[in-house]
């Protein structure tokens, strides 16, 4: 038995939009209503969501009873928590801050097996295969793992090219706050220079082969990214959205 095929990679790879949410809560609860709402992924923030191992391993639960896709972003590229989060049976990761090509290559090889990578061989003991129950998890993971990196430094938009042509990439994603403010725009996102900068990463993404992904919170910017070739795209995060909600109901209290 193989492991499990990644149906948001197979979406990705085949060029489909994919509109996901941005999980920051650390709850099961929300994680399972989010994944029933429509989005096709939810992604579990482990960079600045208050999640561990063990909140993550809740919301891959809550998650796998939905038709909603996981993914997990980690709070560096070390391939210690990488092989962990793998180890829970996530398929599709997203790594923070990577500038460079080296940096690439080292988190490319992180989350693949010998063969492609270095990931350790721990699996088998492990959620991802199913505790031992998928007998061909290990000569088959590699197939299924999505990589995205993100560009969010000037000079991660320099060496663009490099990092989307490592082997291993298989998606650029933009994090339009953090690259902001290295550029000296803090919280002027929509600077002229920051957009320019998004729009050249998007450009040479596109030219490797490369999915594009970004997140944004605001709805009339949707399309807009997605003309642009964004084809994963956040459309928010649920503290954001219950905070709206609960900010418009008490609003209209009596």
């Amino acid at each position: 038995m193989p492991a499990p095929q990644n149906a948001l990679k197979a979406a990705l790879d085949d060029g489909d939009i994919q509109n996901g949410l941005w999980l920051t809560l650390a709850s099961g609860a929300v994680a399972e209503i989010a994944g029933k709402a429509g989005f096709d992924w939810c992604l579990i923030d482990a960079e600045h969501g208050p999640n561990t191992l063990t909140t993550i391993q809740t919301q891959l639960q809550a998650l796998a009873g939905t038709p909603a896709q996981a993914v997990v972003r980690v709070p560096s590229g070390e391939d210690w928590i990488l092989k962990q989060v793998l180890d829970l049976g996530v398929q599709t990761v997203v790594v923070p801050m990577v500038n460079t090509a080296q940096q690439a290559a080292l988190v490319a090889s992180a989350v693949r097996y010998p063969g492609q990578g270095s990931r350790g061989m721990g699996a088998t003991l492990a959620r991802a295969s199913g505790y031992g129950e998928i007998v061909d998890y290990v000569s088959s993971a590699n197939e299924q793992i999505f990589l995205f990196v993100q560009i969010e430094s000037t000079e991660a938009v320099e060496n663009v090219d490099a990092i989307a042509a490592t082997p291993g990439v298989d998606g650029i994603f933009v994090g339009p706050a953090d690259l902001s403010a290295d550029m000296g725009f803090v919280g002027q996102m929509d600077a002229p220079e920051v957009i320019a900068a998004i729009d050249h990463v998007y450009e040479r993404a596109k030219a490797a082969g490369k999915a594009i992904g970004t997140v944004v919170f605001d709805a009339s910017d949707f399309q807009n990214q997605i003309d642009k070739g964004v084809t994963f795209l956040g459309l928010g995060a649920d503290s954001f959205a219950l905070q709206t909600s609960l900010r418009t109901l008490a609003s209209k209290a009596p």
